[in-house]
């Protein structure tokens, strides 16, 4: 195992502070803390790869380890919003001289083509359509994103033909159009630093506003709430539930682009502590719990998001349209009308129909055991039908009021062996876990894993 000195360095930069939540004793810091480690370079036994492509920081500086995005071009040399490199240099932008043109920019409307801009801008459409058909294994025009910048390199003479185009497909990606005597579509791809870092927290509301007031990468909420899907209900979240995460972010320049992945992760939740330990089983990486069971579960915990549960199930409710006391067997979620509900588990749908007081819903079945009922949707989700088979967290339909109902809501219910179950008490059965002959090396990394999340303070 060479995880030791990758340990002892994130060990070491672990902090103490006080909290206004307080549990065994111990006093933590409320809110989130989050910090970048240098370590020296490990491989990670049963996790996806080695972090030796990673760039890792610490208060001294960054240091920027050979990864493979080396091997693509950089995506600026001397700006041209920079200042000269030398005396005699050029400002370059893709290796062309900006400076010897007009540059003109904009962005991409909605419903706007790549043609029509060149177009716009002097381009001929016959030069248009070779460009486009000579240039489709490098960039796909139908793949355009409105919002999308670009820029229009035009001559300095009397003519301003156009010269260039740049198109920033995303921060990764950039294609510049050569438009001169030999026409062509060159792809760059920015050079990405990764650093490795940790973060701590204490809820107060949600995990994504947590993370939002510490500016933290919104996609770390939603990687936590990947992984954790099936075992927590985020909307669901306590005050003082608290978090450990340790994970790679991805940079161009000083901008956060993206999490490359998480690494291991620790959630404390209604008094249970879940850990999140990273193994590869049959070519494929999930996340496990320190007893090898997958967290990856049959069911998802809920089938979309929520604000509240208005209804609980129950024997014997007062049906607010009808006034009368009878059993209740479904959970009420309380949602705006258009709210994607997603299947909670792989299965088939045996039927999506009109059934009076229940509305419009659609029923899925599992397996030869579980079967759950959607009720009330406004509307079925796209190719949903009687007999497709529909996987985890594929929209099936949309929050409505459709039936007897007071206001937009799901009312989802669970059933077992065709009766009706408490979906919050259903204790969904986990996928494979991890291989009896594989536990011992799967410890091993649990250990490593838990022992360096212990050192990370809240």
């Amino acid at each position: 195992m060479r995880l030791l000195s990758f340990f002892a360095a994130l060990a070491a930069t672990s902090l103490l502070t006080v909290s206004s939540c307080t549990r065994s004793g111990a006093a933590d810091s409320a809110g989130l803390k989050q910090s970048a480690v240098k370590a020296d370079t490990t491989s990670f036994p049963g996790t996806p790869d080695s972090l030796s492509d990673t760039t890792m920081a610490d208060s001294a500086g960054t240091v920027t380890i050979p990864s493979e995005s080396d091997e693509s071009s950089a995506l600026i040399s001397d700006t041209a919003s920079g200042s000269p490199a030398g005396k005699n240099s050029e400002n370059l932008l893709f290796g062309i001289p900006v400076d010897s043109y007009i540059i003109v920019t904009g962005r991409v409307r909605r419903n706007q083509f790549i043609a029509s801009i060149l177009s716009s801008h002097g381009v001929e459409w016959n030069d248009i359509e070779k460009l486009l058909r000579d240039n489709r294994e490098t960039f796909d025009p139908r793949r355009v994103r409105s919002g999308s910048n670009y820029s229009v390199l035009l001559s300095r003479d009397t003519l301003s033909k156009p010269e260039y185009f740049i198109y920033q497909h995303d921060p990764r990606v950039t294609y510049v159009f050569s438009l001169k005597d030999t026409l062509a579509i060159y792809r760059y791809d920015a050079e990405i630093r990764r650093m490795l870092r940790y973060s701590s927290g204490v809820i107060t509301t949600s995990l994504w506003e947590t993370a939002k007031e510490n500016n933290l990468n919104p996609n770390l909420s939603a990687e936590l709430s990947e992984i954790y899907a099936w075992t927590i209900d985020f909307f669901g979240l306590q005050k003082c539930d608290r978090f450990k995460v340790i994970y790679e972010e991805e940079f161009i320049g000083e901008e956060s682009v993206g999490i490359r992945r998480v690494h291991a992760a620790q959630f404390e939740h209604a008094g249970s502590t879940i850990y999140a330990i990273p193994f590869i089983q049959d070519s494929v990486m999930s996340f496990y719990d320190t007893t090898g069971a997958s967290l990856r579960k049959a069911f998802l915990k809920a089938p979309l998001r929520y604000s509240r549960i208005s209804s609980r199930f129950s024997g014997a409710r007062r049906h607010p349209i009808l006034k009368i006391v009878r059993p209740h067997h479904g959970i009420d979620y309380a949602a705006p009308i258009g709210t994607p509900v997603v299947a909670i588990g792989d299965g088939r749908v045996t039927s999506t129909t009109y059934e009076g007081g229940a509305g419009r819903m659609v029923r899925i079945t599992h397996n030869s055991v579980y079967s759950t009922a959607y009720l009330h949707l406004s509307r079925f989700g796209p190719g949903i039908a009687p007999g497709v088979y529909v996987k985890q967290g594929q929209v099936i339909g949309y929050v409505g009021s459709t039936g007897l109902s007071t206001g937009p809501h799901l009312d989802f219910r669970f059933y077992r062996n065709g009766s009706a179950v408490d979906p919050l008490k259903v204790e969904a059965p986990p996928v494979n876990p991890v291989a009896p002959e594989a536990m011992e090396e799967f410890g091993k990394i649990a250990e490593g894993y838990i022992s360096l999340l212990s050192t990370i303070s809240y």
